[in-house]
């Protein structure tokens, strides 16, 4: 069994009321599943930039972007493979860290690079950012413990960085 091929969009947007809940809802219409969302206002707060993480074994990028396009606030779609993007994702997770396994969980959350947010007499909550693979591997380190609490943020997106000239992205914008 191959694991998922995944693609991400980074889908510019007006920031107006509705917009996120026509996107999803264009989603479920058509059968389409959102492996992972994050949206936020870009640095222009008159647009928001909506993360979109898809399986494009179940699905077809072309198919979802001209859907997407369809939607009026739509203004401009970007496709990253993961080897033209840096993508990063944040991970809070509560843990059961009595005496004895405190200071192992406490190693595990440094070598990670996180960072201990709260702790309780029984118990720590921990912040670590990163790929997402990454914190999937924390997260696997510190199970045997016994989380009590994980919430993710799902994954954001940027362009790598050019390193050489020459064309990185396949960046769609609507028709005129």
């Amino acid at each position: 069994m191959t694991a998922p091929t995944y693609q991400t969009l980074s889908v510019l947007v007006e920031n107006r009321s509705g917009v996120l809940a026509r996107v999803s809802s264009l989603f479920a219409r058509r059968g389409f599943n959102i492996v992972s969302l994050a949206v936020a206002p870009s640095d222009d707060p008159a647009f928001s930039r909506i993360t979109i993480v898809i399986d494009v074994e179940e699905t077809s990028v072309e198919q979802i972007t001209k859907q997407l396009f369809k939607l009026v606030n739509v203004i401009k779609i970007t496709e990253f493979e993961p080897s033209q993007a840096v993508e990063r994702e944040l991970l809070l997770l509560t843990v059961a860290a009595d005496a004895d396994h405190r200071g192992r969980i406490i190693d595990l959350v440094n070598v990670f690079r996180g960072t201990i947010v709260d702790v309780g007499v029984e118990h720590l909550s921990v912040m670590v950012a990163g790929e997402p693979a990454r914190l999937d591997d924390f997260a696997d380190l510190v199970r045997p413990y016994g989380i009590t609490e994980l919430q993710r943020t799902g994954r954001v997106v940027l362009p790598k960085l050019e390193k050489q000239a020459g064309p990185r992205l396949r960046i769609t914008g609507k028709a005129s």
